[in-house]
């Protein structure tokens, strides 16, 4: 599955072009990104990264990491998924980075998505559906997602992420509405971000293989 990964991310590199700073997400199959980026960096202008982990990678292949305040609007952002549905549409949020990704995708005229053949999926929610949470928010932002969708929060102990909050794990759901659910549990108070990349799906997704299929 690493060899997969390893061809989606360096597919993925077709899509730098010349003095564009790039989005750059979080994860395994990013990570493969992330090296290929780093044997054409005096191509790029930089990076904006959406994780401290992303970050520390950029930086050790002499990539300079900008501040997505400073750079205005994207022309790239490039991350992996958890799944992945036949319209583009994503959870994301295993690796706990999904409002730093969630800004970026936003910032972002081309969203690559990057995965490899076990992310596709018919249909979303077989992947527990990460939420990132205010602390205090916690149990109840828990009782509400348990109200409106019937799945099974899990609050994923110990993790805490860049930005100081909590994520809650929400499993057993079929999201046939990722658009309406999405928007519904944003709405909750003490809900940061959702893990779901629907109203903003991907662009563009890159399926490592031999050869990777873009779609």
């Amino acid at each position: 599955m690493s060899e997969a990964k390893r061809l989606a991310g360096e597919k993925a590199i077709e899509f730098v072009e010349d003095g564009m700073i790039v989005g750059v997400g979080t994860g395994s199959t990013v990570a493969y990104f992330i090296d290929a980026l780093g044997r054409v960096k005096d191509r790029i202008k930089g990076a904006v990264s959406s994780s401290e982990q992303s970050t520390a990678r950029l930086k050790q292949h002499g990539i300079e990491v900008l501040d997505l305040n400073h750079t205005g609007t994207l022309s790239l952002y490039v991350d992996g998924a958890d799944e992945c549905d036949p319209h583009k549409r994503l959870i994301k949020g295993g690796g706990a980075a999904l409002t730093r990704e969630k800004i970026i995708a936003e910032a972002s005229e081309t969203f690559v998505c990057i995965v490899d053949p076990a992310k596709q999926v018919p249909v979303l929610g077989k992947f527990p559906l990460p939420v990132e949470v205010i602390p205090m928010a916690r149990s109840l932002v828990a009782r509400r997602i348990l109200s409106l969708t019937g799945g099974q929060p899990v609050w994923r102990d110990g993790v805490v992420t860049d930005n100081g909050n909590w994520i809650l794990d929400v499993h057993n759901l079929a999201i046939t509405d990722p658009v309406g659910m999405e928007t519904e549990l944003n709405q909750i108070p003490g809900v940061v971000s959702v893990g779901l990349f629907a109203r903003r799906p991907a662009d563009i997704v890159i399926v490592g293989g031999e050869p990777p299929k873009v779609f």
